[in-house]
């Protein structure tokens, strides 16, 4: 165990969940409207933001590039104000390293931020981040005329150097990632005409909704998103909707914990970001979502969802993977409270996240007495609503925000307490989950 991650306990609740709530800033809409922002010319004003470790790790990167950051926190523990940005100069020679800590949006797009000026930049991360892949990015940009070092390049630090000479070009991605597909369309924005990213399924489309609105000419499809550069974004007005992977883990607490009936307000509606929503809705759960505004192009409204005891298995098929990849720790927890079995497929992808989430599901739920094996590129889960939880249970988050949340439903919404090695990595999206859900109870 890493000497500076703690033990913490997580007690039941003293209820049931019951109320309405509002869950953090969306961390991918965070992410683009501090990066956007940077790149744009004049002052963006910005309510809303998520304040936590990745969406500073942003900030830090522009502030170091030369964008003016401006932002402060709001009662509500959000991030408010302006970001001056560089607009037509471009961002400044860094003079120390980008240290993007365990934020793997944050370097994936600043790859193609850099891309179309000249400037050097070497980017680093925990060691986490260290690990995780990037020649997925480096590939695409090295097509249009970026370098990097050292050549061949796999993971963290890298050194990237961007040019201004670089060519539009059309890709097909092996995989489906917004990630890569904003990287690469972030780039486009500096060369000389249509740069395009074609994708084997859909992912998460907030940059082809959000690049508009900052004033580029964008195309988007059905597996397909394109720019027209070169373009220089301009400022704009952002209010970030409540972020659904964060709130997927209250809904999910609702449909565990007996009694429970809850509200999410204000949170993103966006089609590829509550896939969680359609896969609850498949395994029996009472579960809806009502449209209330809109937010720019981002749809906003109200998750409403209360316990439900008579839980069913379903397959999430390979198409729809990537509206629910982060969530797939959570569901598989409902999946282990539910009659039948649950298949996930091809999930490799959870191999590389923050921590290899794939193996750390197995592992939680063979504690709990749950059987869950890979087949191929397969997760399954074989559900048992009546498995009695084991006592003295020590789960490992492997300093992983999303299985902190998620084996801390185990000790919320179960029988006894429950022991978590790294809990404290929730505060990388939710920092105050266990505050909010604890102040959810009647």
């Amino acid at each position: 165990m890493d000497s500076e991650q703690h033990i913490t306990a997580i007690n039941p609740l003293a209820g049931p969940l019951d109320g309405s709530i509002r869950v953090p800033g969306d961390k991918s809409i965070s992410h683009r409207a501090v990066l956007f922002s940077a790149m744009a010319e004049g002052t963006s004003r910005i309510s809303g933001l998520l304040d936590s470790g990745d969406v500073r790790s942003s900030i830090h990167a522009v502030q170091l590039l030369g964008a003016h950051v401006n932002l402060e926190k709001q009662v509500d523990g959000s991030l408010a104000g302006g970001i001056t940005g560089w607009g037509m100069r471009g961002p400044i020679q860094p003079d120390c390293e980008i240290d993007c800590g365990n934020s793997g949006t944050t370097v994936r797009l600043l790859m193609g931020l850099i891309a179309p000026w000249d400037i050097t930049a070497c980017l680093t991360g925990d060691a986490s981040l260290c690990r995780r892949p990037m020649r997925r990015i480096v590939a695409p940009l090295m097509k249009m005329g970026v370098h990097f070092d050292p050549l061949g390049c796999e993971t963290l630090p890298i050194t990237e150097h961007g040019s201004r000479a670089l060519h539009a070009i059309t890709y097909e991605s092996p995989m489906a990632s917004a990630q890569l597909k904003t990287a690469v369309l972030l780039a486009g924005l500096g060369a000389h005409g249509v740069t395009t990213v074609n994708e084997p399924a859909p992912s998460r489309n907030h940059t082809e909704l959000m690049l508009p609105e900052y004033g580029a000419t964008t195309t988007a499809g059905y597996r397909t998103a394109s720019v027209h550069g070169p373009c220089v974004l301009q400022a704009k007005e952002v209010n970030v909707p409540g972020d659904p992977s964060s709130a997927a883990f209250l809904v999910c607490a609702a449909l565990l914990k007996s009694g429970s009936s809850l509200q999410i307000e204000d949170v993103s509606l966006n089609t590829a970001r509550i896939g969680f929503v359609r896969t609850l809705e498949r395994m029996g759960a009472d579960i809806s979502v009502q449209r209330t505004g809109i937010a720019g192009k981002e749809p906003y409204g109200i998750i409403s969802v209360r316990y439900s005891d008579e839980l069913r298995g379903c397959e999430v098929p390979a198409e729809k993977l990537a509206s629910v990849i982060d969530e797939v720790p959570v569901l598989s927890l409902v999946a282990a409270h539910a009659k039948g079995v649950t298949v996930f497929r091809h999930v490799n992808e959870l191999k590389i996240k923050e921590s290899n989430r794939l193996a750390a599901i197995i592992e939680g739920l063979d504690q709990l007495g749950i059987q869950a094996w890979i087949d191929g590129d397969d997760l399954y889960i074989e559900g048992r609503p009546d498995c009695a939880q084991p006592s003295d249970l020590v789960f490992d988050a492997h300093n992983d925000h999303r299985l902190a949340m998620t084996w801390s439903l185990v000790g919320l919404c179960g029988s006894s307490s429950v022991h978590i090695i790294g809990f404290e990595s929730v505060a990388i999206s939710y920092p105050t989950f266990l505050e909010t859900i604890r102040g959810l109870t009647a």
